[in-house]
């Protein structure tokens, strides 16, 4: 099947950017007295917009996150992107075949607008997303696993949900695009296939999207 629009997710398919994200927000959560593990950060909120995790502590500890709390992670996070972050190696790649190929692609992402294009600018991604190629659970309200992102997503560029293939990496991301009936390519790079149920294809291979999407 040739889809109409290959809607990638940001964080961890098109910049290395998990790694960084969730070992400061364990950080954070356990200097603000929540523990967490890096692991349990993963596990809990990759993939998911913010408000995830103002909903999970409040519902674990039944005390809420600093008003200050998402300006002073950002902060600490752009700050390490700035230092650290790099593209998802073989993306590069797959951006100029869809390119060649007339083929429309976008970015859905649980990160705020701020987020992505500080990942975006710092990679160089930059020059493969303009304006109105990214969109944010910012844009929408509820994040991933609701399906409104990916059909905002699909809406605003002008496609049908069962013409879009989606690129995730998370199994809150999966879910999202399962329910918006999307086509689902998982790259298994951090999360094993099996919590990734429901993609039509599994890779651990940015290199291989290409060929699989063709």
């Amino acid at each position: 099947m040739r889809y109409d629009l290959v809607i990638f997710d940001n964080d961890g398919v098109l910049v290395d950017s998990e790694p960084i994200s969730n070992r400061h927000l364990a950080a954070y959560l356990t200097e603000l007295g929540h523990p967490t593990s890096y692991e349990d950060s993963v596990r809990d909120y990759m993939g998911s917009a913010m408000h995830r995790v103002h909903e999970l502590i409040l519902e674990r500890t039944g005390q809420r996150l600093p008003d200050d709390f998402d300006d002073v992670f950002h902060a600490r996070v752009f700050a390490a992107f700035e230092r650290e972050l790099k593209p998802v190696d073989g993306v590069a790649g797959v951006l100029e075949k869809l390119t060649a190929d007339g083929v429309p692609y976008c970015v859905a992402s649980s990160g705020s607008h701020a987020r992505i294009r500080v990942g975006h600018r710092t990679t160089g991604l930059d020059r493969w997303f303009t304006e109105d190629r990214i969109f944010s659970s910012e844009d929408v309200g509820r994040g991933k696993p609701a399906p409104d992102l990916f059909l905002y997503a699909a809406e605003r560029m002008g496609v049908a949900p069962g013409r879009c293939a989606v690129v995730e990496d998370s199994p809150l991301g999966v879910q999202a695009a399962l329910a918006a009936g999307m086509d689902v390519f998982a790259f298994t790079a951090m999360t094993p296939a099996e919590k990734l149920a429901g993609a039509r294809r599994f890779f651990a291979d940015m290199h291989e999207l290409a060929g699989l999407l063709a």
